[in-house]
């Protein structure tokens, strides 16, 4: 009989060193167990029989796997689905990337085109506005030269016509003389 009492000492000290310690948090299928155990208990009342509990036990236990096996289903699920959207997802990225990249390749090589235009554009502007400036100095020699031969005409025709007053005058002189000869001479 000591042995059957040494045993029994042992094991209810051991229940009160497990029961002396905190207790650790519960997880929320152990509260959500705990929750159903106390509304099936209010439920049932007060002296659930043996082969009753065993029963809530046994389904407590099947609904807990139940849930248990279709967590694990959609976490699967979930992993399955977002290791695909992932990889979709990259996929489209690569496509768009590739998509930009030859957008940018058409309009830089647009760019460098309309820069070569743009630079012959800017050096035909340049020769025209240095054949115009060559174009207008070349006139305004033309002009100063016909300004020139102008202003020499004009005095030319200044020349003529005092010339020309001077030989109207000494033909009018020349025919008094005559005159004058004649009526000597008579």
């Amino acid at each position: 009989m000591s042995s059957l009492y040494t045993r029994s000492k042992e094991f209810t000290r051991n229940r009160k060193s497990q029961s002396d310690s905190p207790p650790a948090s519960p997880s929320p299928t152990a509260k959500t167990l705990r929750h159903e155990r106390l509304s099936r208990l209010e439920s049932g009342g007060s002296n659930p029989t043996s082969s009753d509990s065993y029963g809530d036990r046994a389904s407590a236990r099947a609904r807990r796997e139940a849930r248990e096996a279709r967590l694990a289903t959609l976490t699967s699920r979930v992993e399955e689905d977002s290791n695909r959207d992932y990889k979709k997802l990259y996929e489209s990225a690569l496509s768009e990337n590739q998509k930009l990249k030859t957008k940018l390749q058409e309009a830089q090589l647009e760019l460098a085109d309309i820069k070569s235009k743009l630079e012959k554009m800017a050096q035909q502007k340049q020769e025209k506005t240095s054949d115009r400036s060559s174009m207008l100095e070349m006139e305004k020699r033309e002009r100063r030269a016909l300004e020139r031969k102008m202003s020499e005409m004009e005095e030319e025709m200044k020349v003529l016509t005092e010339l020309k007053s001077d030989n109207q005058r000494l033909k009018d002189e020349n025919g008094a003389l005559i005159r004058v000869i004649s009526k000597l001479s008579k």
